[in-house]
């Protein structure tokens, strides 16, 4: 069936402008046919931040801003799906346009800012698939014209911890004016010190749901101390590395396209936001798991991702260009992998390369 859908969808969303393409999707998608998802072989099977995963492979923030489709995304067979990024209030986003494909890079900018139905919104159809199972995360941001961003984080961490299965604190987006700055050593333990008391009033009602944090690719090693100090002595349950980057290589052959303001995604982030997963497991040590994003659109691009600190990985860019299959192949790949070497689980792997990793020459992404 998944064949069968890239075989006629991706041509014809192709030839549309991405945005209306993203919309399309969106629609298809909601009317797919309930069938049961395939099991996964066991030893995808991936614990972390107290959740099972059935396998590592998920769906990341941006695609499904406004929760339309998450269990669409399941039945496909993701091992788990993040919603969002959601602000309090809905919010347009930037002007269109604000999404550009660069074909022959196998890359996308995007500058949305944050355009999603707002929490009322999103509540209302998480709360509605509640008993539908399956990991559904919640990528939470602040409206661009918020007094107080900070408490923006605050209300959605109430609002939303009954029905999400985590959350992430996004604070790495480019496309909302000053949003980063929030990555900053005091700015960034005000806003988890805040985001946590708030997880621990509602985990009498709500459970006890795991916050994660996630940061961009282009903080310097000397920020990424700061973040990942901060996010320690917080005790935030786990990091996502990375988000899109600002940063154009110089290697892009599209070039005009290049020139459009925004996140770059897709294949010329791999080597960069890898780094960065090595840079930051290295300085975890340990204290929570991470998630790898970041131009993965191969079995062998997963598992150097996890190779270098990822218990779990997330893609999107990706399915513009190879379709939905590629959750199968992913999965296939690493399956075979722990056959043909003798392992019982991807955690036996995961940051085996970490170290090896942060001694190279700092890549040109």
């Amino acid at each position: 069936m998944i064949r069968a859908f890239d075989a006629f969808s991706l041509p014809v969303l192709r030839w549309l402008d991405p945005e209306d393409a993203h919309r399309l999707a969106i629609q298809g998608l909601r009317f797919l046919p309930p069938v049961k998802p395939r099991t996964d072989d066991p030893k995808l099977a991936v614990r972390a931040f107290g959740l099972n995963f059935p396998n590592p492979i998920g769906m990341a923030a941006g695609f499904d801003k406004s929760a339309e489709v998450p269990d669409a995304l399941l039945r496909l067979g993701f091992g788990f799906v993040e919603i969002g990024s959601v602000t309090p209030k809905p919010q347009a986003g930037n002007p269109r346009p604000r999404l550009f494909r660069l074909e022959r890079d196998e890359a996308v900018i995007n500058r949305m800012g944050f355009n999603n139905d707002g929490a009322e919104a999103v509540l209302r159809r998480l709360a509605a698939r509640a008993a539908n199972g399956g990991i559904v995360g919640v990528n939470v941001g602040a409206n661009k014209d918020s007094p107080d961003r900070v408490a923006d984080y605050v209300k959605l961490i109430e609002t939303f911890a009954p029905v999400a299965s985590y959350f992430t604190v996004n604070v790495s987006s480019p496309n909302t004016p000053g949003l980063r700055n929030l990555q900053e050593g005091a700015l960034l333990d005000d806003l988890l010190g805040r985001v946590i008391d708030a997880r621990e009033r509602v985990r009498q009602k709500a459970g006890d749901t795991p916050v994660l944090l996630k940061i961009a690719p282009d903080l310097s090693l000397a920020q990424l101390d700061d973040v990942v100090q901060v996010a320690r002595s917080r005790k935030v349950d786990g990091m996502i590395v990375s988000n899109t980057t600002i940063a154009r290589p110089s290697t892009l052959r599209e070039e005009m396209r290049a020139k459009e303001q925004g996140g770059l995604s897709g294949r010329p982030l791999f080597r960069l936001s890898t780094r960065m997963v090595a840079e930051t497991y290295v300085r975890v040590e340990g204290a929570f798991p991470l998630i790898g994003v970041g131009g993965v659109d191969s079995g062998g691009a997963a598992l150097t991702k996890i190779r270098a600190g990822a218990s779990l990985i997330q893609l999107y860019s990706s399915l513009v260009y190879k379709g939905l299959g590629l959750v199968d192949e992913i999965k296939r790949d690493l399956t075979s992998t722990l056959l043909r070497t003798g392992r019982d689980s991807l955690s036996e792997i995961v940051g085996a390369d970490a170290a090896t990793l942060t001694a190279e020459d700092w890549p040109g992404i």
